[in-house]
């Protein structure tokens, strides 16, 4: 019996990851946490009985801890319930499915006491990469990607040495905006952004997926996953997303991994790697697909992924500054505050009005992140 804890349990990836369980026998989840969604977090927790489940506010925890009076789990709340949830001792795996920097803090504590991570979270290697990576060869601790690109890339590089790699192929779908222009960008509103063509994710990542921040977050933590420099990193727009991404080594063959569009998939690969589990995900059908096509970015008219190269260039703690702003512009634009098209620039001003600091610690990271979000309030007036 493999145990687990989730980060995020009622979020995407987190209820995806509770369909696995449902579906392995050999699985059982002894921890769990979630935002603000009590309602589903008590479903959950009656369904797999964790010892111990948390809720970010004191409220929502409160208001969980009542409706489970019945049951013998322990209900925490705040930081201090993500460490513990992160840390219960018989917790081989955690997933890390919570969105945002919340998620440095818990990894960093997993790492610590000897957990599998299955990440999820790339905020944490884009603001914290330079402190995780160290660690875990430290620690003697996996790392084992749960986005579908990096696990492509992960599974791409099986068997092969790391030092013969050329390039990374990073694909990308393109969203539901790819190929429009500047202008067209102008009249599009957040129900438009939320259409991804191709996959299921929550708001906040599908809404990185039409600007080509998601993307720049990708190349940002593969550099520090599979310790390669941004040269080495090329994003390629593939629309019928086949093709997760692949891997160039310096005999120019080229590994590459492919599938259906299910983040199931790279999941339920991180829970039980090295072995491989039966799916019922559906196959790709060849003679149906017929053709795989690709194209450049345009990062003129998705300025996002040429603002991550830069932030990424310069290191330090531009990268948090970029992932700080985006996170903030996301937030506004799902609450109708901002066009589509501002996002970049209050990303962009947000890192011109950021003194750098290198090598900064987690203390650092969340100090650059706070002063971006109170930039954004003053400049842009929310």
């Amino acid at each position: 019996m493999k145990k687990i804890g989730i980060l995020g349990s009622t979020g995407s990836i987190g209820t995806q990851t509770l369909d696995i369980v449902r579906k392995e026998e050999d699985l059982q989840v002894v921890s769990m946490a979630a935002g603000s969604n009590v309602e589903l977090m008590e479903k959950q927790v009656r369904e797999f009985k964790p010892k111990v489940a948390a809720m970010w506010t004191e409220e929502a925890a409160n208001d969980l801890r009542t409706r489970l009076a019945d049951m013998a789990v322990k209900v925490v709340c705040g930081m201090e319930g993500l460490l513990e949830v992160s840390t219960v001792d018989e917790m081989e795996v955690l997933v890390t499915g919570i969105v945002g920097m919340i998620g440095i803090r818990p990894t960093i504590a997993a790492i610590e006491h000897g957990k599998t991570i299955a990440l999820a979270n790339k905020e944490t290697l884009v603001t914290a990469g330079h402190i995780i990576m160290p660690l875990a060869a430290e620690k003697g601790v996996s790392i084992l990607p749960v986005d579908s690109e990096h696990s492509a890339i992960f599974q791409s590089m099986n068997g092969e040495r790391k030092d013969r790699v050329s390039k990374i192929l990073l694909t990308a779908s393109g969203g539901p905006f790819r190929g429009k222009t500047r202008k067209e960008l102008e009249h599009m509103t957040v129900e438009d952004a939320l259409k991804h063509p191709n996959w299921s994710m929550g708001k906040k990542v599908t809404i990185d997926s039409a600007s080509l921040c998601n993307k720049g977050l990708e190349v940002m933590e593969a550099k520090w996953l599979f310790d390669v420099e941004l040269d080495q990193i090329q994003v390629l727009i593939h629309p019928q997303s086949i093709i997760h991404s692949a891997v160039e080594y310096v005999d120019g063959g080229i590994m590459a991994q492919l599938g259906v569009p299910d983040m199931k998939l790279p999941i339920q690969y991180a829970l039980f790697y090295p072995d491989r589990r039966q799916m019922d995900n559906g196959r790709v059908d060849f003679f149906q697909l017929k053709q795989l096509t690709f194209e450049e970015p345009d990062t003129d008219t998705f300025r996002g992924l040429a603002l991550a190269y830069r932030a990424a260039r310069r290191g330090g703690s531009l990268p948090t500054v970029f992932n700080a702003a985006n996170e903030k512009a996301v937030a506004l634009l799902l609450q109708k505050k901002i066009r589509f098209l501002q996002i970049p620039e209050i990303i962009e001003a947000s890192m011109e009005a950021h003194t750098v600091v290198d090598h900064p610690t987690v203390e650092q990271i969340l100090e650059a992140e706070a002063a971006t979000y109170e930039y954004i309030k003053q400049k842009f007036g929310e």
